[in-house]
């Protein structure tokens, strides 16, 4: 490991952490402009383009010979909220601990992956390195939240100059050691989609001192909640878990309950999320009855966090509602919003080729495995506007996988420093295979 690369990436990660960005509110102008002073004191060109002055988002341009494909990195400044009363230290101190833990929010999600990103580009100027193609940084706002409109959607459709061929966003890289004793690592190819809904039931409002008045409901949309966690929805193999199936050899064509038991039994980071990675999620989490105690309501609401595979609908949603709700309880659907994300991207490409190449000389006889993202990264965004293959990928080998997973949207975030270390490294190899 090349140490004082290391070193370069924790120090810009410090800097970063002790900018508070949290979102909401967001203004994340400040730590662009860690990165804009960090990149351009390393010959760097970058431009802050902002549609709210507190809330900017940063490009880096790093012009290529016009012989090879264009590359971005890709990295949002905000962060999710923390309460420094429940912290070990706190959240925006950058506290650098003496077992080489950087403690503090965005340490995980995903300053640490900025700052390496950072420092690769930087390190590959300094070199004197000229890509084939344009190696770009983008360093967006606004992804923890998204409400705003401030950050990529809106860069994207203000810069359609930022259209490249190839990008490296947030997740994957998670080093596994299965049971067999093998060793992979994780490659985010895609997500699945958010589609929110709210059931609402429909009763008879009545005076709550007689409750037998009218039709309450409250116990009937409990009913339908009860129903929604007993429903179980129909499964199958999108082209990204086919390929994660078959890379751990496990036969993709044999029952689908078999296939997800066997792929589970292999780490139980597989056996956490198979069941999300094959079919829709319905998990209520809102809540909203009568607006007076003494008042049974005629109406009641659940709202749900959807999650549909790639290629899914709203009418495939709509069939699993009416499948786990029945007919015997009147109530209303309404999609709160439409579908966002479920985008994938396909295997087999050049950048894929360059991460594995890179990652088999980083860790000799480690195999890359595609998987999907339960959640949603702004990868989605680049895929939909410009048809970019975007990856996620950020490897981690010296932080515990429960330490970091643990850490992220939550207290005690941290990471160790040697992963930066092995990020950079890795990440400066990807930029040379692909664009050198």
């Amino acid at each position: 490991m090349d140490t004082a690369l290391r070193d370069e990436a924790v120090e810009l990660l410090r800097d970063l952490v002790r900018v508070d960005s949290s979102n909401p509110p967001g203004r994340e102008t400040p730590a662009a402009m860690v990165v804009k002073q960090y990149l351009e004191a390393n010959g760097v060109a970058c431009e802050l383009v902002a549609r709210d002055p507190d809330r900017a988002n940063l490009i880096a341009r790093v012009p290529g010979r016009g012989t090879g494909p264009s590359l971005a990195l890709m990295g949002h400044t905000d962060v999710v909220p923390a309460d420094a009363q429940d912290w070990t230290h706190p959240p925006f101190g950058a506290h650098l601990d003496d077992d080489g833990y950087i403690w503090g929010r965005g340490t995980c999600d995903m300053k640490n992956e900025l700052a390496t990103r950072c420092v690769t580009i930087a390190h590959l100027v300094r070199s004197g390195f000229q890509p084939s193609g344009d190696l770009l940084l983008i360093s967006q706002a606004d992804e923890e939240d998204g409400t705003e409109v401030v950050g990529m959607p809106w860069l994207l459709k203000e810069r359609p100059d930022l259209k490249c061929d190839y990008a490296i966003d947030e997740g994957g890289g998670a080093r596994l050691e299965l049971v067999d004793g093998r060793v992979v690592y994780s490659l985010q190819v895609g997500e699945k989609a958010t589609l929110p809904v709210t059931i609402t039931a429909l009763g008879e409002a009545g005076h709550a001192s007689v409750p037998t008045l009218g039709r309450n409901a409250v116990p009937m949309v409990a009913e339908l909640i009860t129903r929604l966690a007993a429903h179980r929805t129909d499964k199958r193999l999108v082209p990204a878990i086919r390929g994660m199936v078959e890379s751990l050899g496990v036969d993709p064509d044999q029952d689908i309950d078999v296939v997800a038991a066997q792929v589970g039994a292999l780490h139980p980071a597989f056996a956490m999320e198979m069941e999300a990675l094959l079919g829709i999620t319905i998990a209520p989490t809102l809540l909203t009855g009568s607006s007076a105690r003494n008042v049974l309501p005629g109406r009641a609401s659940v709202g749900l966090d959807c999650r549909i595979l790639p290629g899914d609908t709203e009418a495939d949603l709509d069939h699993e509602l009416a499948e786990a709700l029945g007919g015997d309880i009147p109530f209303e659907r309404v999609f709160v919003q439409g579908i966002t994300g479920g985008t994938e991207s396909p295997l087999g490409t050049p950048l894929h080729d360059a991460i594995a190449a890179a990652l088999t000389a980083a860790d000799p006889g480690a195999m890359l495995v595609p998987t999907l993202s339960t959640g949603f990264t702004d990868a989605a965004y680049v895929r939909q506007a410009f048809g970019t293959v975007a990856y996620g990928f950020w490897p981690l080998r010296h932080t515990p996988l429960d330490v970091y997973e643990g850490g992220m949207h939550n207290k005690d975030e941290r990471i160790h420093r040697d992963d930066l270390g092995l990020a950079t490294a890795m990440q400066i190899d990807i930029v040379q295979r692909l664009l050198g």
